[in-house]
């Protein structure tokens, strides 16, 4: 049965806005990517990932989710986390391998499709406390701060820069088409009383990411990526031995 909200013959303003502001971001990405403005390029991603992050809350907060908004936004997030992260990666670093650094680029692209699919066909069934697989936001985050780590610090040149790059982008890949589980955070409360002490850690990481944005981005994003197979392991580990005290 449909509901009143998906027979309104409009749709709602404020949340496609800012999924129409992360493709607009994305799409500015991929034209500084060809011309080689590749700071441009990796601030447009992230500033599409903080609009993308913000619609979905709207969304919520103002109960105006529906299925549109909810289709817009992964055709938009395809773009923004799964091409724009790609041609910059390529445009930058993997160019250097000739044919398979474009294949290696397609590979990231399509594990984007494949996590975006998945992700959609498990909505009504997925537990809301984790994500099956690395996000893509997480995972294109983490291409455009190594993307800036390499082109601030000159390291985007080589066989070896272009080896490892293609590494990355192969295990980012595999992650987010993986049965690992991650925290979505969805849990927290962002409404509610908090100690003083978060508030400060907040702003010392704002310090250090405005003082370093590159190195901070990538390590915190790492962080993250890794969490997915060391809480796996961690995992294993505590069954396998509480099977030997059994």
């Amino acid at each position: 049965m449909r509901t009143d909200k998906e027979n309104h013959p409009g749709i709602y303003m404020l949340p496609n806005l800012l999924t129409t502001a992360s493709l607009f971001a994305a799409f500015y990405s991929l034209v500084a990517s060809m011309t080689e403005q590749f700071d441009s390029a990796v601030i447009a991603i992230f500033i599409g990932m903080l609009a993308d992050g913000l619609d979905g809350r709207i969304a919520r907060l103002t109960n105006t989710q529906t299925a549109f908004g909810a289709q817009y936004d992964s055709l938009s997030d395809m773009v923004t986390f799964g091409v724009a992260p790609s041609l910059l990666l390529y445009q930058l670093i993997l160019h250097q391998l000739g044919k398979l650094g474009w294949l290696v680029a397609f590979v990231y692209t399509a594990s984007v499709a494949l996590r975006l699919a998945r992700f959609n066909t498990q909505l009504a069934t997925e537990d809301k406390r984790f994500f099956q697989g690395l996000p893509c936001p997480p995972a294109a985050a983490l291409i455009a701060s190594f993307c800036w780590l390499c082109y601030q610090h000159d390291l985007e040149s080589g066989f070896f820069a272009s080896l490892l790059t293609a590494i990355l982008a192969l295990i980012l890949a595999m992650l987010m088409v993986s049965n690992l589980r991650y925290h979505s955070f969805k849990e927290l409360d962002f409404k509610g009383r908090v100690p003083f002490l978060y508030v400060l850690i907040m702003v010392i990481l704002f310090v250090a990411i405005a003082a370093n944005p590159g190195i901070v981005l990538f390590f915190t994003f790492s962080l993250y990526a890794l969490s997915g197979p060391v809480c796996t392991a961690l995992a294993l580990y505590k069954m396998r031995k509480n099977r030997r005290i059994h």
